[in-house]
């Protein structure tokens, strides 16, 4: 027979049986309410993404490439567009909206026609900085930080909507997750909450770390450093190193810390992290499903997730510090380059059209007149021309035609010259003609002059000497019998004109000269 204390403890036993149950009917109930309120729910249309950033840091480009579109155009103020959203799994579509507020920081006042009070709680801030300028990102985030908290401040809010935006966003800092982990992570706190309650609840989240959301606006921010390309560019220029990177990130990571911000390295020129941008903030505005977790591998495509960061994390960037300290300024170690002046650019030169140019040639060629000849005319003339001996007994035959040296016109020579046609032809036959008439004269002269003693007698040949003559060089000698050592012999004479008529056809080409002896043959005797 069972005893009052086994009675008890039976009892005790049924009771926790039945509490144990309860508690599985509430989680699979839950879990079955979730279902059924994400398949019911459509993406909200009221969404909207509102981009801040300095001018040149890449908003409308990295816009454009969110949208898909390849032709973006660059507008003033306060832009308006909107990116396609698609959700496969529910089947459902939706526009995104995105305002682009202009670069300029006098143009901060336009943000009242974007963020008001209505539309708060489903914005979602882009902060834009570029990797061109890495000495200015840190001031310009810290620039439209300021800017954005001024206009937060002058909103119609209430301190306790305050305080609930912020309380909000620290939750959603609280509940990130690592992908892989949801289902367990979202067991053990639906269990939390049915047992302990809503507000007993957040008792079981880990407190925020030291230096995370001491600036919390109670926004979802994420900032987007651009041009991640151009890192190459510093390194060859500037002479950037990895540290000097690692520099910078950790800088950026502490300031995404303070305001709960996400952290996104992009290139629409390389094609980096530009889909993943789109993919994560679809999750974060509409909740859907984002299985990527954080990239700080590739120093070009870092990608920090809201929630997943802390100090110890970012500490690990302080290995790779060789020659500077983390806590050193930011601006003594990424400090702005010396402007160079840029170098003078040289003048074009455009090619003149060819018919414009060979138009101008022939008029200036037709202006011309046509050179006289002068004495290289007459050299060139004569260089291949026999000249007549000159005086003396030692000097060259007459009827021996001479090669080489260059003949010198007297003044009658010249104008008798210029008369004709300047071609070598007429200059070769002018020569000529003063040769025949010279041996002309020459046989009429011997016809009647008796050789005086002591003179060559008939039979003997000519003497010629290599000596140069005297007087005017290559200028015709008037002949005359007492001048030259030259026998009264007709027929010879007229040997050395039919020579002369011969090298007169080969004016170009002379016939070389037949050598004479210069032995005078004493010994023989007229027959």
């Amino acid at each position: 027979m069972a005893t009052a204390s086994d009675r008890s403890r039976t009892a005790a036993q049924m009771k926790d049986e039945k509490k144990d149950g309860n508690e599985k009917e509430n989680i699979w109930a839950s879990v079955l309410s979730e279902v059924q309120l994400k398949g019911t729910n459509k993406l909200s249309p009221n969404q909207q993404v509102v981009v801040i950033g300095d001018r040149e840091s890449g908003k409308t480009t990295l816009v454009a490439k969110l949208q898909g579109n390849v032709d973006p155009k660059k507008g003033s103020g306060l832009e308006y567009a909107y990116i396609d959203v698609r959700d496969e799994y529910r089947d459902d579509h939706t526009h995104l909206a995105v305002w682009l507020l202009d670069g300029d920081a006098s143009h901060s006042h336009l943000l009242r026609y974007a963020l008001t009070e209505e539309t708060y709680s489903s914005t979602l801030m882009m902060l834009t900085v570029s990797m061109t300028t890495p000495w200015a990102m840190l001031d310009q985030l810290h620039e439209w930080a300021s800017l954005l908290q001024d206009h937060i401040d002058k909103l119609p809010f209430s301190a306790e909507a305050i305080r609930e935006y912020q309380h909000k966003y620290v939750r959603r800092w609280q509940e990130y997750v690592e992908p892989g982990d949801e289902l367990e992570t979202a067991q053990l706190r639906r269990t939390s909450r049915h047992v302990d309650g809503e507000e007993e609840g957040m008792d079981h989240l880990l407190p925020l770390p030291e230096g995370v959301l001491t600036r919390n606006l109670g926004l979802d921010i994420v900032v987007v450093v651009t041009k991640t390309d151009y890192m190459a560019t510093l390194e060859k220029d500037l002479d950037y190193k990895e540290e000097h990177f690692d520099f910078i990130q950790e800088h950026l990571r502490k300031f995404c810390l303070q305001y709960g911000a996400a952290l996104f390295y992009t290139s629409v020129k390389e094609d980096k992290n530009c889909d993943l941008l789109y993919k994560y903030l679809v999750h974060r505005i509409y909740g859907l499903v984002f299985p990527t977790p954080a990239l700080v591998v590739e120093k070009d495509a870092v990608f920090i997730p809201a929630g997943w960061d802390n100090d110890k994390k970012i500490g690990i960037l302080y290995e790779n510090l060789q020659s500077m300290k983390p806590d050193d300024d930011y601006s003594d170690i990424i400090n702005r380059p010396t402007t160079r002046k840029p170098a003078p650019r040289e003048a074009e030169l455009h090619a003149e059209d060819e018919q414009n140019f060979l138009s101008r040639l022939l008029q200036q060629l037709q202006q011309q007149q046509p050179a006289p000849v002068g004495i290289s005319g007459a050299v060139n003339g004569s260089t291949a021309s026999p000249v007549p001996a000159g005086t003396g007994v030692n000097s060259p035959s007459a009827g021996t035609p001479i090669r080489g040296g260059i003949q010198v016109q007297k003044p009658v020579d010249r104008r008798s010259s210029s008369s004709a046609v300047p071609n070598q032809t007429g200059i070769s036959g002018t020569s000529e003609g003063v040769l025949a008439n010279f041996f002309n004269s020459l046989l009429k002269k011997s016809s009647s002059t008796t050789p005086p003693a002591g003179m060559l007698q008939s039979g003997d040949r000519v003497s010629v000497s290599n000596a140069p003559a005297s007087g005017n060089e290559g200028s015709p000698v008037p002949g005359s019998p007492d001048k030259l050592n030259l026998v009264n012999r007709p027929g010879e004479v007229a040997a050395e004109l039919d020579r002369l008529a011969q090298s007169a056809s080969s004016r170009l080409n002379p016939i070389p000269p037949v050598p004479v002896s210069t032995n005078v043959d004493n010994s023989s005797s007229d027959c």
